[in-house]
């Protein structure tokens, strides 16, 4: 079952990029758009919408008005798009998922599909015979959105200005720092221990002197990270 999301925005560029990142990702379906918040606000309340990507400045109604009026705010995530970073605050008093800053990078893009992802699946309680929901994330290789399961990673190596994720059937390479993928993994699975790698805790064999074994992979623990990480390990 895919995602559904609507986009309200009056700006019909900031929504033509919005359309061509979300044909990266199967998992989402966008079944309308608008530039008139009064539309929109009926769309949403007479529709079956899981997400709605949201821009402040509306005419006739904001953003943020439109919000108030919505009937089953709590079946639906809501997501800022704005040009406006001093509206933050205000935002998440309404409890928005999350608030983006156009123009959207789409790295910051994929964050926050990331974190529609995560919050869906945590909260789904569907229970269907041989399916189950996994925490995954995107990365971009060679122009295509890869999912890439969580559970599956042993590593990730930082080249300069790509990275190198290692996961137990493939190798990927894209192009971002080790630090913004290292934040969107669960910090209880993983742990910095170098400053060129991070990795996942539950894929360690052994650790000998300032090496880590895992699989057939033997990685070095950075003078710096040695005392943290040996005492999340050893724990």
């Amino acid at each position: 079952m895919k995602i559904k999301c609507v986009i309200i925005d009056d700006e019909p560029l900031a929504m033509k990029v919005m359309q061509n990142y979300f044909s990266n990702f199967p998992d989402f379906e966008i079944v309308a758009t608008f530039t008139n918040s009064i539309m929109g606000l009926d769309y949403i309340n007479n529709n079956a919408v899981d997400v709605i990507f949201l821009d402040i400045n509306m005419p006739m109604m904001t953003g943020f008005e439109l919000v108030k009026l919505i009937e089953n705010k709590n079946k639906i995530k809501i997501i800022i798009t704005t040009a406006f970073r001093e509206f933050a605050a205000e935002s998440y008093d309404l409890d928005v998922l999350d608030y983006l800053v156009k123009p959207i990078p789409l790295p910051r893009f994929i964050k926050c599909i990331n974190k529609i992802m995560t919050e869906i699946n945590f909260k789904s309680n569907i229970k269907v015979e041989n399916f189950r929901v996994e925490p995954h994330l995107f990365l971009k290789v060679d122009k295509k959105m890869v999912k890439i399961f969580i559970d599956d990673i042993l590593f990730i190596e930082g080249m300069k200005e790509y990275i190198k994720v290692v996961t137990t059937d493939k190798t990927y390479i894209t192009h971002r720092s080790l630090t913004s993928l290292s934040e969107e993994l669960p910090e209880d699975q993983f742990a910095r221990i170098h400053k060129s790698y991070t990795i996942a805790l539950n894929k360690i064999k052994f650790i000998e002197g300032n090496r880590i074994q895992i699989m057939n992979f033997t990685l070095p623990i950075g003078r710096n990270y040695s005392k943290d990480v040996k005492s999340r390990i050893l724990e």
